[in-house]
């Protein structure tokens, strides 16, 4: 009589090594799938969106960079010929210690966020540019205060963000400061004020109509200091 085989229990080791196996079973299966041959494997579609994605990201930053410079702003010449001229002559071109503050520095936000919305308005400029609104010093003239109210708006929307890059309250010595500086900045500290309540016309001359201007800023957004300090200001 043939021997009957008896088969052998099952024990906690067999039992992992059959799950270890299936595991690395289900892996190759996974692994050859994903690099199947077909028109194009789903592994090579990731590499190549990977590596585009870097070229394209790298890109774009770039022409960020490249179109946040203040040769770039001063390529048209309706900003080279007006309000750049006047920035030039200001504490913020040329002064005793070297540090300047270029047109994107005030005009563009640091952080991603904002500063791509700031790019996407700044389309409209680009816009304007083309169909020529501002390209006489004449039509420059006769938009000046429309376009000042703008940037005073924004920045009083944005509290001044940009000239707080530079400039901030929270740091600064009053007591090393001219007693009339001492006295303004402790009042916007006590009344949290925005530095463009006061310093409206600091790197561009302020435009004819301008005090008329501010007086109704001041009525869009509340009472602020008194503004007349800011007149003739560049």
């Amino acid at each position: 009589m043939d021997d009957i085989i008896t088969p052998k229990p099952e024990t906690p080791e067999r039992n992992a090594n059959a799950d270890a196996g299936k595991n690395v079973g289900r892996f190759r299966r996974l692994w050859r799938w994903f690099w199947s041959p077909g028109k194009i494997s789903l592994g090579a579609l990731l590499i190549l969106g990977f590596v585009f994605g870097i070229i394209f990201w790298g890109g774009f930053n770039t022409a960020m960079e490249a179109t946040n410079t203040e040769a770039f702003c001063v390529s048209c010449h309706e900003m080279e010929q007006n309000v750049y001229r006047e920035y030039r002559q200001t504490i913020h071109y040329t002064n005793r210690t070297g540090v300047r503050a270029t047109c994107p520095d005030c005009h563009v936000p640091k952080d991603w966020t904002h500063k791509i919305i700031r790019k996407v308005q700044a389309s409209n400029e680009l816009y304007h540019h083309f169909m020529g609104t501002v390209d006489t010093r004449e039509k420059f003239d006769a938009k000046r205060l429309e376009l000042a109210k703008d940037v005073w708006r924004a920045m009083k929307t944005t509290d001044s963000r940009e000239c707080r890059n530079c400039h901030n309250l929270t740091y600064m010595d009053f007591s090393r400061q001219e007693k009339r500086s001492n006295e303004k900045h402790q009042e916007a500290v006590k009344n949290g004020m925005s530095c463009i309540d006061c310093h409206k016309g600091i790197a561009h001359h302020l435009p004819a109509g301008a005090q008329e201007a501010i007086n109704a800023l001041e009525n869009e957004f509340g009472p602020r200091s008194n503004s007349s300090n800011s007149s003739n200001a560049k």
